[in-house]
Formats: C-alpha cells, structure tokens, sequence
C-alpha cells in the first residue's frame, strides 16, 4: 500500500473539488444559457450564425441591436420572435452587410416596400408591432448609398422592420418580380475618378449576378448624371430604364433588393466577389470595341515594318498643367514613340476616346481624373504616373488611386516624384519655406485646404533630363 502525505491528500481532496465544481457549472450553462439552446434547436455551427431574439426586456434588446450591426451572411441573420416556439416560427432576413465593404452596403430578401416620399426601405417582418415598437431603435439603420461614407451630397435612407400587422405599413402601389439596387449618384459624381471609381465600377460588381434582370433605382439622381455612360455602359448592366427614385411618388415593393454599392478600395474588386478587374475591362472592350488586349510592341519587333510604340500623354489645361509637354514630346519621338497628346477635359466621345487610349501602349501625366483612362490600356501596357510636391499626403492619393490599381488590371506602373525645383510652388515661395521642404506640415489642415494648396494651384516643368530614363525603361518594359 502506497503512502500519501496528509498535505498531499488534502490537495487532492481540493482539486478533485474543484474539477467537480467545474463539471456541474458547465451544465448548469448548458442547461439555461438560451443561446446554447437556439443554436441546438437551429443547428447552428458557427459564431456567424446569430440569431437575434425580439425581446421586451432591455437587456434582449441591446443584444438585438449589437446583432444586427454584426457583418454577418443574411441567411443566418435572423428575427425570431421568442415567444413562441423557434423550431415552428418563420425567421426573416433582415440585412447582410459585407466585412470587407468600407460603404454602407445591405442585401434584404422578403417583403420589402420602398417609400420615395420618406427615403425609407420597409421591411415587413411576421411579428407582432407592439414587439418591434418596443424596440424601434434596435430595427432601423441610416445609411447612405453611395461607397464614401459621410458624403454632405448624399442624401440618407432609413431601413426600418415593420410588423405585418401594422396598419400604418405602406401600401403597394407597384410589385416587382425582379431584383432592385439602390444607390445614389450624389457625391463626387461628374468628376471623371470617381464615376468610375465610385459609380461604374462598384455597380459593375454590385449588378453584375444578375444578368442585367435588376433595376437601378437612382438616388441624388440629376439629367446629366452619368450622362457619358447611360446609353451604352448602364444599359449593358440592366435591360430596364432606370428609375429616380427621388421624384417616385408611388410605394414600390420588391423581393430581393440590395442598398448600396460594393466598394473595396479605388478601382479594385475584391476577388471574394468571385469576379475580378480582368473581367471589369473584358467587359470595357465589349462595351466599346476595343480591339487590342495585349500591348504587342515586343511582336513588332520582329516584322519587316512596323508601327512604333504608342506613348499618350494626358493633356492638362486647368490645373497640374504640363508646361513644357511639347519639349517631352520630341525628346519621346526620338526615343522613338509615337506621341499622342490628349485633352481628357474637352472630351465629349467617350467610346472613340476609349478606343484610342486602347490603341497606346504607355499612358503618362500629372496625377489627375485623366490616368483613370487607364481602364481601357491592353494589357501588359504601362502607366507612367507624375507625382506633385505635396508630401505623404501625395503620394498616399498617387499610391491609391492609381499605384494600387495598375497590377490588378495588368498593368506595369512606373512613378515619376517631382523635384521642389520642378514645381510652380518654388516661384512663389523661397526654397527655404516649410511649404517646400516640409509639405507634411500642412496636411493637417484638412483635405479642401490640401487640395487649394497642392492640387487646384500647382503646374510642373518636368525636368527633361531626369525623366528621359523613365521613358527608357518603358520602352524596355514593352521589349521584355
């Protein structure tokens, strides 16, 4: 027989109380802990299958309220009505939001009615009012439709459940069989950027699963809007007329409906969408013809006669202008380009301006709305970018908008930094000045004061010497 110490037993005694305490209090919560139960009863397998029980007690409805902003798929974002029984009770979608999105973005399945005069998208729920009156502040959500958030031109619409039984639930006044976007076209829309950056692009990706069978209801909506795109491009996304939905005086409902655009960052889509800038531009040259996929300069080479390289030069007028471009053009001509200057602002034919940047194999200018005619390059072209004085600040906005990009739609991209000495800025203020050696300083002045400073009143003499190299390796680029 093996001696124990007495100190020994008495520790053994502890632990083994201690592990028997451990196992009832893991049944206990199993046995009431609610949430243990629904997941049973729903046979749930996952964090992200969240089911939201409509309580009248508080403390259920500030779980209700956290639930519903949880970024969770809308099949297992659910309303269930705790009073009776979960296994019989029919559930109702309410919104699924996407993690990756960075906008205000909802996908809704069920009864949905769309009330213009109120901005607000109706949910009808089966379930008594008075649960969802008890709690209305957990059951409505603001948002704007549009992939920047806070935008002071873009006006807010209300998602609101609304019980069936309800008698102040809107009336019908039009059922649609298809699906429904909502999105606005307020914003920063008709600066040529961000029409494709926060317009076309995000409702490519938004639209593009259902085979052009969806209406587009148009918020913030103008005549004008969108005006370059409407009667080719918008109709190639969806076969029906859109709709402004701003000056609709009737209630039209739907089934399926989606508010908002997806948006991953500055024209990029997020391979998890399943879809991805190749096919974004595969679809640009159907829409407009363009011929070329491929920048082919390097199979040139090998023909008898062949035409040279094609270098396009964004042409700037207003602002950021490109003082000595006629000087960049001839040293580029006896680089051996063809040289095509282009007036992106006085642009009136999109499809025959699309058609000749698809006819270049390097695109180059001054940071600006023009280098987003970088969607119709061929691929394997090259996209030389010249960045202002302006700091981190410039080029974080260089990077982003167009650095970033370039690999995803099978570009090369070389970037061109500007000297103090090269800018306009150093006419006006001495070398010394901290707005020259050190722009970081000011970029705490926010973005209008950034944009009046660096942008709106800056043009660039581009030192030929020193950018003749970046002209060179393009070339070579274009060879390998």
């Amino acid at each position: 027989m093996m001696y124990v110490p007495a100190a020994l037993a008495k520790k053994s005694s502890i632990s083994l109380s201690l592990i028997f305490c451990f196992i009832i209090t893991l049944s206990f919560c199993s046995i009431f802990n609610p949430l243990s139960r629904i997941g049973d009863a729903l046979n749930l397998e996952s964090v992200e299958d969240m089911v939201i029980l409509m309580s009248k007690n508080s403390e259920a409805d500030s779980t209700a309220e956290s639930a519903v902003n949880l970024q969770v798929p809308a099949q297992n974002m659910l309303v269930v009505n705790d009073t009776i029984d979960i296994k019989r009770k029919k559930v109702e979608p309410i919104c699924r939001i996407l993690k990756e999105s960075k906008a205000d973005y909802c996908e809704i399945e069920g009864d949905v009615r769309i009330d213009p005069n109120s901005s607000t998208i109706f949910v009808v729920v089966t379930t008594d009012h008075q649960s969802i009156n008890n709690s209305s502040s957990s059951y409505s959500r603001s948002i704007q439709p549009y992939p920047r958030k806070k935008n002071p031109f873009v006006k807010n619409w209300t998602i609101a459940l609304i019980a069936a039984d309800n008698n102040t639930i809107p009336k019908c006044d039009q059922t649609h069989n298809l699906p429904a976007i909502l999105f606005s076209v307020g914003g920063w829309s008709g600066n040529y950027f961000h029409d494709f950056a926060d317009l076309i692009l995000p409702l490519y990706t938004t639209s593009f699963r259902f085979h052009k069978e969806v209406h587009f209801l148009a918020s913030d909506y103008e005549r004008w809007s969108l005006s370059q795109f409407r009667d080719n491009l918008l109709k190639r996304l969806s076969r029906h007329e859109l709709v402004d939905i701003d000056r609709e005086k009737k209630v039209h409902c739907y089934n399926t409906m989606v508010a908002g655009l997806q948006f991953h960052k500055e024209l990029i889509i997020n391979p998890s969408e399943g879809i991805s800038m190749y096919h974004f531009r595969k679809f640009l040259r159907q829409t407009y013809s363009l011929n070329r996929t491929k920048a082919m300069f390097k199979y040139w080479e090998k023909a008898s006669s062949h035409p040279p390289p094609r270098l396009m030069i964004v042409s700037r007028k207003r602002t950021r202008t490109l003082t000595n471009e006629l000087q960049l053009s001839r040293v580029a001509a006896k680089l051996g380009y063809e040289v095509v200057l282009a007036d992106t602002e006085a642009t009136t034919d999109l499809t025959k301006f699309a058609q000749i940047v698809n006819s270049c194999d390097v695109l180059m200018g001054i940071h600006g709305a023009g280098l987003t005619n970088m969607v119709f390059l061929p691929d394997n072209a090259i996209l030389i970018q010249v960045v202002p004085l302006g700091g981190i600040g410039m080029d974080g906005y260089a990077r982003l908008d167009f650095g970033d990009p370039a690999p995803h739609m099978n570009i090369r991209y070389l970037e061109y930094k500007i000297t103090v000495e090269e800018s306009s800025l150093s006419q006006h203020y001495p070398m010394d000045h901290p707005f020259l050696t050190n722009p970081l300083s000011f970029q705490g002045k926010g973005w209008v004061r950034f944009r009046n400073m660096f942008l709106d009143n800056q043009n660039i003499t581009i030192d030929i010497r020193r950018f003749k190299p970046y002209l060179v390796k393009a070339l070579n680029l274009l060879h390998r």
